[in-house]
């Protein structure tokens, strides 16, 4: 049977938060006792202890903390063994401790802990924002706006050339990354964590296609902040105005490098009018949001943040054939046991997609 398409005007969005899954709870005593003595003393944390888990994420353990009207973001990296430089808490607590003085789409990080002991893994603990996140269902609080999904769009699109602007050098920054030769290591970087879980089925076609973004590599403009992972659902809106991101998340791959990188991860997340059944990019109904194309959003980052965007392309490339690496460390992870989430059982069936998009975008430079 076939399941009818998602109404993003009718569809109720899922649930941001829900009971912990199986599988995935930690030793909540020894963390809130943890919690309790290490958090800021400004933070009120006197009520009962309660914990939720943000379950619309793929990697990384995201968990909502109440201490009575005190909520918390807690985030550790999933169960299992981890690909080299992945689920950096370190590196995330790092950003996050800095960054919101400068960039308020930057949530507040208020704590890092290294003891595997309280939680079998480093982790950190951050403020919770409240606004809506989007994934293909435009939520009942939006839905009274003009051109929602394409001012969603633009503002998604803003906030990233804001981010790309920050001047790290005037903010203390410059520590948290080593430009030089970044795209270089984003390409050999990706390419081994693939070569760790490969999928013989696909890797003639992924070691082809390596070589073709080597060979096609366009030279670095800037350096500046790069998340390494925006789109449209790593990112809160404020309900009541459309045209403005209140938060960004998912730090723990933040570094110093190439921008247009974050410009070709958001394109090959990006859905667009062109695009036929097979080639559907992002979650189910972002396609009948009304979302700029692919285009616009290329001329629109190029218009806010200065930057020459005629190779912008090859960046989209390269996000597609990073993502399909992503996809199936996430099946292989639950493939062997390291995840019980359902969801990672089908994740791999989304590689032939972005190998055969990866072509395509190559083939248009």
């Amino acid at each position: 049977m076939v399941e009818p398409p998602v109404d993003p005007f009718r569809d109720a969005p899922p649930p941001e938060v829900q009971a912990v899954r199986t599988g995935e709870a930690l030793d909540w005593p020894a963390i809130e006792d943890y919690l309790r003595k290490h958090l800021p003393s400004d933070l009120e944390l006197s009520g009962e202890f309660e914990v939720l888990q943000f379950p619309n994420g793929s990697a990384n353990l995201t968990y909502m903390l109440r201490f009575g009207a005190t909520e918390l973001v807690f985030r550790r990296p999933p169960f299992g063994t981890l690909a080299p430089g992945a689920h950096d808490m370190k590196r995330e607590y790092r950003v996050l401790s800095r960054l919101w003085q400068f960039f308020d789409r930057a949530p507040r990080a208020y704590l890092f802990c290294d003891d595997p002991d309280i939680a079998g893994a480093d982790f950190f603990v951050m403020e919770r924002r409240h606004g809506e996140v989007i994934r293909g269902v435009i939520p009942e609080s939006m839905r009274q706006h003009k051109d929602v999904g394409r001012r969603m769009g633009f503002a998604l699109v803003d906030a990233i050339a804001d981010f790309h602007l920050v001047d790290t050098q005037a903010h203390g920054l410059s520590d948290l990354g080593k430009p030089v030769g970044f795209v270089d290591r984003q390409l050999a970087g990706w390419k081994k964590r693939w070569d760790l879980v490969a999928d013989p089925q696909h890797d003639a076609q992924m070691q082809a296609l390596h070589q073709r973004l080597l060979a096609q590599q366009p030279q670095s403009q800037r350096v500046s902040l790069v998340h390494n992972d925006l789109k449209l659902d790593n990112c809160m809106f404020d309900p009541a105005n459309p045209d403005r991101v209140i938060a960004f998340f998912d730090w723990d791959m933040t570094t110093l490098g190439d921008p247009l990188i974050d410009l070709g991860t958001l394109l090959n997340y990006w859905p667009d009018p062109k695009d036929t059944q097979e080639q559907q990019r992002g979650h189910d109904g972002m396609q009948r949001m009304g979302l700029p194309t692919r285009v616009e959003v290329i001329e629109r980052y190029g218009e806010r943040t200065g930057l020459d965007v005629s190779h912008a392309n090859w960046f989209e490339a390269f996000g597609l054939w990073k993502t399909a690496t992503v996809l199936q460390q996430l099946h292989h992870r639950w493939k062997v046991g390291e995840s019980t989430d359902e969801r990672m059982g089908t994740k791999n069936e989304g590689i032939p997609r972005l190998l055969a998009s990866t072509d395509e975008a190559l083939r248009s430079i």
